[in-house]
Order: structure tokens, then C-alpha cells, then sequence
């Protein structure tokens, strides 16, 4: 048989090898921690603080809502939404109710709403108000039966709603009253009556539809399972033993994105953790928010970090409530590594921005810096009980340290073989199911034939335009460099994107 190697076994810490993982659905996972912690906030929007107990009440509420509008195991239901209250809920009622989640982007155009709409077959979708013309004009195209319309003032406090109606809303055009449209409120309304509304499912089906980004051709959609989430949860937290419930997450990486509703949302609710839900923002707010919330973990893009560094007005900021600080969607190059972990010290922060890198078929990360060592130009370690080779390119072939190849990874955030849509799957060493990764990774040799960690980075081309830059800094980690960036950082302000 054979051999599983590990040869990072070493660096891992007081991280376990090996978890255990929950034998239960996502809205499961998330009414066992309000049990457990009732006092603690799930999260915060514009200023207003929701407890666990509340959140699952919100969920609850949704789920027979969801039953009332006539959604039945395995409907899919597409939500096209910014980070707010009513995605969070809407998100585990769907799993409640024992349907599939198919998350999109709230600024995609009409043609790629239509394509998710009819890629998923979803009958039922949610958005904002703002977003609706979207849906009105592509209706035809698709089977969509029910539109449910919210807003952000459905969320806001009294006094926030009432500034948010008075500014952000007027610019927003009225929702005609059409029999396929339904209100948040009228929505929620419709299923108090509703008592019999849970469908039990294992841990192992279906639970939400995310969209790879489409760098090696057209977009596809993920089925990933409750234990893929329910295992990230575990694995964040045991990969971060510094986290505590409790603890703030500044959520801004979008929810209709792994790594947002992944890291940002799931693995801190499935833990007692608090989200702060940002719906929109630009790096100038993203600064005000670090100020204003004071988190204790963060996570975005290369492309972000450097526009926080650019800005003016924050030399009195301090980051001293920093336990944690992730970068992923991009590579993050060892130039700009060194220059935010310089920004971190001189803002009293006693942490490195630790870069991490996964597929959105296994939900997110499936590697990380390791909490405890620094490697420059490195992507890190595996998480517990996930593997990783390199293997030739279209082959099961493993290469030897420092030969380039593509990516093979399984563990249990991967769904393996039924996975709804997404790159080839094989069965490697003691029958795991091993998934071809987009990207392209380099396994280093052994630290005694490491070159020196200041030699220049190499670049190497590939046919699809997309290309790689490596140095040989450390010993047995992963390095990676994709094309392309997650999120637009200009000062117009996006919706979690």
C-alpha cells in the first residue's frame, strides 16, 4: 500500500495530527454552541448585537418560512446577498429545512444571475431590493417561482433605520407588488403557523452550492457537505489555539465566497465566536471598522492590505486586540508580507498576517502558516487530517521535492468523488479521494538544501496565463501564485466582494 508521508508533522505545534469532526448539520452545529454560550454575541450589524439564542430564533423563523413557501429537500435556494442578518439566517434555515444553499454574488450581472438560477435549478432566491430590476429582467430565462425581497433596514436598529430610510433608501426605486415577489416581513409572517418544518440529514450530504472562480474556464458549481463546513470550523480553531469564545472575526469577506462564509462566518459560529457583519465597505472604512470594532481576527486579500497601508490617518491605530490576521484568494508576496507584518509591530500588534491557500472544492483553506513559525513566500502547512502531493500535470505521478506540478489534496472538507461539479477526482493512498487543485504548487526540499530565502523569485509561464513564483525559503511547505483577485479595493465600495 501506499505510504501517506507527512513531513509536516513537525512544525505543527500543539496542532493535533488528527479531529474530531461533528456528526451533525451545520444549523445543528450552530444550535448546540447557543446552548453552550447564550450570553455570547453571534454578531453585530451597523450597531446592532444579536445573542446565539436570538440568532437561532432568526433561523427558526426563516426555516418555517422556507417550509410555508413550499421548499422541499434538495430544492436549492439562491441567496444574492451582501454579509447581513437575513443571509446568515436564511443560509442555515435552508440547511434546516434540508435544502441546499446555492450562494451568489450580489453584484453579478443578469446573464450570470440567470446562469446560477438555472445551473442550481432554484425556484426560490432571495435578495436585496436593490438588486431586483436584476431578477425582473431575466425571470423569463429561468425557472424561478419565488423572489423573496429584503432590505438592509429590515436589520437596522430604530434609530439606524430610521437614518438608513432617510439616506440609503431614497435612492432605492420601489418593488412593484407582483405575485412572484414576497417582502423579508411578509415572508417571515407566512410561516408562524408552520410547526413541522426540520428535515434530519447526515452530516455527509449536501448543504450548499459555492462558485469557483472560473480561472481555468467556465465558472462551476461546488456541492459542498455539512461535515466539509463542520470540519473547516474544527480545523480553524485548532490551527488557532489562541482563539477563544468570544473572540471577534471583522467579516467582511463575502459570504457567496468560501473563504467569507467559510473562516469569517461558519468557523466562528459553530466555535462561540462573534462576527461583525460588514455588508459594504472600502479600505478607508475597513480602517474605521478595525478601529471601531477592535477584532481579534481578520482575514482578506493581498489586494486589501495593501490599500489599508496606502491610507492616511491611521498612525494612532492600534492593532494590540489582534490574535490573528489571514491573507488568501491571492499570493501574498514576500515584499508585501514584510511590509504589513512591519505595520502590525509599529502598530502594537504582537502577530504575523499568516497566508493560507485552498480550492473552493474543499470550502476554503486547507493550509496555513503555522501559529508559531514564519516562513517568507510561504503558504504553509496542511490542516489536520488533510494531504497534500504534487503529483505531474493530468497524472497521478508524484514528483520529487522542488519539481513543479499540479495539486492533489483530500481531507474532510473535500467532498472527493461526489462533488456536484468541479476538476477530476481519484482515489489515492488508503482510498481517499484525492481532488486536483486549479493552482500550482512547489513542495520544498528538506531546510539543509534550501537555497537562501533572499534569492530572487523565479517566474514561470504556463499556457493558460497563469504563473507561479517560488523561492526556496523553507523546508517541506507549499508555495503558490494565481492570477487574478478576489475583491476590488477602489474607493467606490463593494458588496463583500
Amino acid at each position: 500500500m501506499e505510504q501517506v508521508k507527512k513531513p509536516w508533522l513537525k512544525f505543527c505545534g500543539c496542532v493535533p495530527e488528527s479531529l474530531e469532526y461533528p456528526d451533525c448539520t451545520m444549523a445543528e452545529a450552530v444550535e448546540k454552541i447557543a446552548r453552550e454560550y447564550p450570553n455570547n454575541i453571534a454578531y453585530d450589524f451597523m450597531g446592532k448585537k444579536t445573542s446565539y439564542p436570538d440568532a437561532v430564533k432568526d433561523i427558526i423563523k426563516a426555516a418555517k418560512a422556507l417550509k410555508a413557501l413550499g421548499v422541499k429537500e434538495e430544492d436549492r435556494v439562491t441567496i444574492c446577498m451582501p454579509n447581513a442578518p437575513q443571509t446568515v439566517s436564511m443560509f442555515y434555515a435552508a440547511n434546516m429545512v434540508g435544502a441546499i444553499a446555492n450562494m451568489i454574488h450580489p453584484l453579478s450581472s443578469e446573464n450570470e444571475i440567470a446562469f446560477y438560477l438555472n445551473d442550481s435549478n432554484s425556484k426560490v432566491a432571495i435578495t436585496l431590493d436593490q438588486f431586483y430590476p436584476k431578477f425582473a429582467a431575466i425571470k423569463q430565462k429561468t425557472g424561478l417561482e419565488k423572489l423573496i425581497i429584503a432590505s438592509v433596514a429590515d436589520a437596522l436598529s430604530p434609530i439606524m433605520k430610521l437614518g438608513y430610510t432617510l439616506t440609503e433608501g431614497k435612492k432605492i426605486a420601489k418593488v412593484p407588488d407582483v405575485d412572484w415577489v414576497i417582502s423579508w416581513k411578509d415572508f417571515i409572517k407566512q410561516g408562524e403557523s408552520v410547526q413541522d418544518y426540520r428535515v434530519p440529514r447526515r452530516a455527509e450530504q449536501g448543504a450548499a452550492i459555492l462558485y469557483s472562480g472560473g480561472t481555468t474556464g467556465t465558472t462551476k458549481g461546488i456541492l459542498l457537505s455539512n461535515l466539509n463546513f463542520n470540519a473547516l470550523g474544527a480545523q480553524i480553531i485548532a490551527t488557532n489555539p489562541m482563539f477563544a469564545p468570544g473572540d471577534k472575526m471583522l467579516a467582511i469577506m463575502p459570504m457567496f465566497h468560501g473563504f467569507g462564509l467559510g473562516v469569517s462566518i461558519h468557523s466562528m459560529l459553530v466555535n462561540g465566536g462573534r462576527c461583525i457583519l460588514v455588508p459594504r465597505f472600502t479600505p478607508k472604512t475597513y480602517a474605521e471598522l478595525l478601529m471601531k470594532h477592535k477584532p481579534n481576527f481578520i482575514a482578506g486579500v493581498p489586494t486589501l492590505y495593501e490599500a489599508l497601508l496606502r491610507l492616511d490617518g491611521i498612525d494612532k491605530m492600534d492593532l494590540s486586540c489582534l490574535k490573528g490576521m489571514f491573507s488568501g484568494g491571492d499570493s501574498l508576496s514576500v515584499e508585501l508580507k514584510k511590509r504589513i507584518d512591519k505595520f502590525l509591530k509599529a502598530h502594537n500588534a504582537s502577530i504575523e498576517v499568516r497566508e493560507g491557500y485552498g480550492t473552493t472544492e474543499c470550502v476554503t483553506a486547507s493550509c496555513l502558516t503555522p501559529y508559531n513559525m514564519s516562513r517568507e513566500g510561504s503558504i504553509g502547512i496542511p490542516f489536520p487530517d488533510t494531504f497534500y502531493k504534487i503529483v505531474k500535470v493530468g497524472t497521478t505521478e508524484e514528483l520529487p521535492y522542488g519539481e513543479e506540478g499540479e495539486i492533489c489534496l483530500t481531507g474532510p472538507t473535500d467532498r472527493g468523488h461526489d462533488a456536484y461539479a468541479c476538476g477530476r477526482a481519484h482515489l489515492g493512498a488508503h482510498g481517499r479521494p484525492w481532488r486536483d487543485g486549479r493552482g500550482r504548487l512547489r513542495l520544498l526540499p528538506p531546510e539543509d538544501k534550501a537555497h537562501d530565502s533572499d534569492e530572487r523569485l523565479q517566474r514561470v509561464s504556463f499556457p493558460d496565463g497563469e504563473y507561479i513564483r517560488c523561492a526556496r525559503g523553507g523546508a517541506y511547505e507549499l508555495r503558490h501564485r494565481r492570477a487574478g483577485s478576489l475583491q476590488d479595493t477602489e474607493d467606490k465600495g463593494v458588496y463583500s466582494a
